[in-house]
């Protein structure tokens, strides 16, 4: 008997790894952290330090994903997409909103983080999706009408909020007036709320594959599910949360360090949206890229634009809140050079999404937008 709960005790380690390594750090830097911290000037340590909580906080978000994932096999729909919407969307203005509130000043960084996702996914994990897909499977499918409905929503939405601050003339900076930022947070919830309800309830064929999927189809989507062994909502659910809380309170002590490296190595302010970016789109990017390579594109369209519209739809409405708590100001206009890339990338994707079929050529034209992005990043 005492072998067998053994052994249960080293599954259950060893499935919920991602939460147990996020304990531990946090367990270490509660007790350790002041003095850990206070050693950032050795750049031995500020790597490994940076490195353990980075490393810790990946593991973490791909475990509350997984966690979010089984939820929204057992509630369905519209409940399993609020799920991993809320649940990834927290990880994000949870270290947004930790490096606003730690060390200097950094309005930009919403804005930097929010430009960092819509760039990755709608360049680098698209353009690798489509050259991995088209290089496997030649032409691939997806739904137009879906496509089509996340750019609609997408292009008022990354307007308003990254390119119309930057002409608006109520304030000196390009910023946002109390009032503006109100309204401009109310619209930005209904619309998504209005696309919600098309996703997952009036038109939710529009994201589908197109057509009646093949037995074998069928076959190879279930063989893709079957790493996500679901339990019951309640354990799921519970394990999210535990899951989460490591990450929210890790994201200060990744913010100090993050902080002290922009200033003392003379970084781009930039990376720090970038670095947020990676640690919410890592998980959904490798889903989209196997998506993509087993001929699923439509999988991998609705993780890439629904990522973008995520992101632009709640992470604006909670950034420009937690400034008008803090009394921050959160600067949302784009730089003329950002705005063309990001102009650039949104009609690039009504291209690439305006028909039926892709192929690898349409991935690296994204791609070839993505390292131009990160080349002017270092040398604007």
């Amino acid at each position: 008997m005492a072998a067998a709960k053994s052994t249960g005790v080293l599954a259950l380690a060893r499935k919920e790894g991602p939460f147990f390594a996020g304990v531990l750090t946090t367990a270490f830097f509660l007790l350790y952290g002041k003095t850990w911290l206070a050693e950032l000037s050795n750049p031995i340590v500020a790597a490994a330090l940076f490195a353990w909580i980075f490393l810790a906080m990946l593991w973490a978000a791909f475990g509350v994903v997984r966690h979010a994932d089984c939820l929204a096999e057992i509630l369905g729909e519209p409940y399993g997409t609020l799920v991993l919407t809320v649940s990834v969307i927290t990880i994000e203005v949870a270290l947004i909103s930790a490096i606003m509130l730690t060390g200097n000043d950094n309005p930009t960084l919403a804005r930097d983080t929010m430009l960092a996702v819509i760039m990755i996914v709608l360049n680098l994990v698209a353009g690798l999706s489509l050259l991995i897909g088209g290089l496997r499977h030649g032409e691939q499918e997806y739904n137009l009408q879906g496509a089509r409905a996340y750019i609609n929503v997408l292009l008022p939405l990354a307007t308003m909020s990254l390119i119309l601050p930057r002409f608006t003339t109520s304030t000196e900076a390009p910023t946002l007036t109390p009032l503006q930022a109100a309204l401009f947070a109310f619209l930005t919830i209904m619309l998504y709320a209005v696309f919600l309800a098309i996703q997952t309830r009036r038109h939710s064929n529009f994201f589908v594959e197109p057509g009646k999927l093949r037995e074998e189809e069928h076959a190879e989507e279930g063989l893709i599910h079957e790493a996500h062994e679901t339990v019951s909502v309640g354990y799921h659910a519970i394990m999210l949360v535990l899951t989460l809380v490591p990450i929210v309170i890790l994201s200060k002590k990744l913010a100090i360090i993050v902080d002290f490296g922009t200033e003392s190595l003379g970084v781009p302010p930039e990376l720090g949206g970038i670095l947020v970016a990676i640690l919410v789109l890592a998980p959904e990017g490798l889903a989209a890229l196997e998506a993509a390579s087993h001929n699923r594109l439509q999988r991998a369209v609705n993780i890439c634009l629904g990522s973008a519209l995520a992101t632009i739809s709640l992470t604006v409405p909670a950034v420009l809140l937690v400034g008008l708590l803090v009394g921050d100001s959160v600067v949302l206009g784009l730089d003329p050079t950002e705005m063309v890339l990001l102009l650039l990338t949104l009609i690039m994707s009504m291209l690439t999404f305006g028909g039926l079929r892709t192929s690898m050529l349409q991935g690296m034209t994204h791609l070839v937008v993505f390292v131009a992005y990160m080349v002017l990043i270092f040398n604007p």
